[in-house]
């Protein structure tokens, strides 16, 4: 006899009482990160399965009570495939630059907590400042963080479009650490990926206060002006 599946609404409607911030837009999230990976119906319909369902649920729970960012979720996800109770505390790693903070969280999570407006939500995200998660409605962790900065910004004066000039030096300050590490990156080896990872940790922390460095040098120099 088959195994009774259900469908997406139905694992949020079993859920919803435990975890009320789940939703459609989180469910594909956690998909899209490879951490759960519903069967498909010939429709295109996912189907989840009683398994399926426990994992999530160690997923969410894992959010919810231990804070932990998805990465480190998942590569507790063996542990507790094996029935063995992972250590909520172990993976953590507080100092990491490279390891976002929080969860996920839906359009209306980042405008309610970030302070920002619609309106301008909407011009960052043009702008690239801010991005949704594939062509879900889910941001990233660290989205909280920029949106809470760029709301500080706009209300000093600023527009979202003023903006880009820092997403453009972001972005020159990560190629240039993409060409540091570049034959890492490109190696097969799980070794060298790693090797690569703890590079570009404590590069970021450097290029990080370099930049703040030389920013507060030109700043003071405008006092000075």
């Amino acid at each position: 006899m088959p195994e009774e599946t259900l469908s997406i609404g139905e694992v949020i409607e079993l859920l919803r009482d435990e975890f009320p911030d789940i939703s459609v837009s989180k469910l594909r999230f956690l998909e899209s990160q490879g951490l759960v990976s519903p069967a498909r119906a010939e429709s295109g319909y996912r189907q989840f399965d009683e398994q399926d369902l426990k994992r999530i649920r160690f997923i969410l729970t894992q959010q919810r009570d231990h804070f932990l960012p998805l990465k480190v979720i998942k590569s507790k996800l063996t542990l507790w495939e094996r029935g063995e109770e992972p250590d909520p505390d172990s993976g953590k790693s507080v100092d990491d630059p490279l390891e976002p903070e929080g969860e996920p969280l839906t359009r209306s999570d980042l405008v309610r907590r970030s302070g920002l407006t619609e309106e301008h939500l909407d011009q960052l995200v043009d702008h690239g400042i801010l991005a949704p998660v594939g062509d879900s409605s889910v941001f990233p962790p660290d989205a909280l963080t920029i949106a809470i900065e760029c709301r500080r910004l706009i209300e000093a004066g600023l527009e979202p479009r003023h903006l880009r000039a820092v997403r453009l030096a972001a972005q020159r300050e990560s190629e240039l650490l993409r060409q540091l590490t570049a034959h890492l990156l490109a190696s097969g080896s799980a070794e060298a990926r790693s090797r690569a990872r703890d590079l570009l940790a404590a590069c970021t922390d450097s290029v990080q206060a370099l930049h703040r460095a030389i920013l507060a040098a030109e700043v003071r120099a405008l006092l000075n002006e």
